[in-house]
């Protein structure tokens, strides 16, 4: 038994962090549906629009994304199109759309005209800056939510552009997750659904916490940002090249981890200078030096049996090549929808009764249009006739 075994998803996102929200809850047991959009024909109406848009739709992140779940191919632009959205969703319980605010009620799949036809509706909205505010309309990326969540500055100033993973899979995908199975617990009482509103922007003000702390404690700004910088600042918090050009991360702002790592470095010296804030710079340079006559990995075998916080820093290429990421299962292959075999990041939650797992690879978008009408009660003739139609589409 799976955890989420019986609940029933559409997912209507059409971004990643969506994508990424409804497949951490199908690892889980819940039975997924996507609606895909049907490709459109390019001008010259040859096709190429068609083949290229299939291509896109099926490149590496739809199948990182979209493993354990059917696909519909549906334009939601249609009338009929809408009418067999309808009778999908009185047989959802959640449903997660990614649309900016307003588009879902001009489509007229919002949560108030969804709900009234499946009050057990959980509605989860992912938007960039809420479903209400100033801010509700514009558009924006990971990198404006960062900013204005205020994370950006923790990563420097001038401010560097950084990858997108803290306000989209952080902030928003987690905390869709989070929502929608609260929400689900909250059915269980009342017997009702709800609006599950997802802010990119909200879930980074919220990680920021721990450095938001300070300084609605104290109103001081200059200290809490002093006491934020108080980590990175510690010549034991941060990276260091090794002899090899790869780089070692230790991570020692504990007396006690200071001092086995001065000691393992031979700077025994510095022990004392633990929170010496003016020496920090000093003592970063003597440890670069030091760091530099080994490689990562000699620097890694000494320091994981002395009691010191160290990691390897990887490129991509090592990161499943690591005996602990393997040995935790975060790499699994399984029987590609192509045939062969596919490579796939491991589910991260390990629940000890009713574990997640991997069922099928990602679907052919559409690929699950017909079955799915069948099981709606369509017939074959009006199936064929929607196809003809291009409410849906049918790939061959």
């Amino acid at each position: 038994m799976q955890s989420l075994e019986g609940v029933n998803i559409l997912d209507m996102t059409h971004m990643p962090p969506g994508q990424f929200c409804s497949m951490m809850l199908s690892d889980m047991g819940a039975e997924v549906v996507r609606v895909d959009q049907p490709p459109r024909k390019a001008a010259s109406g040859d096709g190429g629009g068609v083949t290229a848009r299939f291509e896109e739709m099926m490149g590496s992140g739809y199948g990182a994304f979209n493993r354990n779940k059917r696909s519909i191919m549906l334009n939601l632009r249609d009338e009929e199109g809408r009418r067999v959205l309808y009778r999908l969703v009185e047989t959802m319980d959640v449903l997660v759309e990614g649309f900016r605010p307003g588009v879902a009620e001009r489509l007229g799949v919002d949560f108030k005209t969804l709900s009234g036809l499946n009050p057990r509706l959980i509605y989860c909205s992912m938007s960039g800056y809420g479903q209400d505010g100033p801010y509700r309309d514009m558009p924006g990326h990971d990198i404006n939510y960062v900013a204005i969540g205020g994370a950006l500055l923790t990563f420097g100033d001038p401010p560097p552009p950084i990858p997108n993973f803290i306000a989209d899979y952080a902030g928003a995908t987690l905390h869709a997750v989070i929502g929608i199975l609260l929400a689900l617990l909250a059915r269980e009482k009342t017997g009702k659904g709800q609006h599950v509103d997802v802010s990119y922007t909200d879930g980074v003000v919220s990680l920021m916490t721990q450095f938001t702390g300070e300084y609605l404690a104290s109103g001081d700004l200059a200290a809490a940002k002093a006491q934020s910088n108080m980590i990175v600042s510690n010549a034991g918090y941060g990276a260091y090249k090794a002899s090899d050009g790869k780089y070692v991360s230790v991570g020692c702002v504990e007396p006690w981890f200071w001092e086995n790592l001065c000691r393992a470095l031979g700077r025994e010296e510095f022990i004392p200078d633990h929170a010496n804030w003016d020496k920090q710079d000093e003592i970063k340079k003597r440890f670069a030096e030091t760091f530099s006559t080994r490689t990562r990995d000699e620097w890694f075998e000494l320091f994981k049996t002395m009691n010191i916080a160290v990691g390897k820093v990887y490129d991509l290429d090592e990161i499943f090549t690591d005996p602990q990421v393997l040995h935790r299962q975060m790499l699994v292959e399984i029987p590609g929808r192509q045939g062969g075999m596919e490579k796939h990041v491991g589910i991260p939650v390990k629940l000890s009764d009713t574990p997640g797992k991997i069922r099928s690879a990602a679907p052919l978008p559409g690929g699950n249009t017909g079955e799915l009408l069948q099981e709606l009660g369509y017939s074959d003739s009006e199936i064929k006739a929607l196809a003809e139609k291009g409410t849906i589409h049918l790939p061959q």
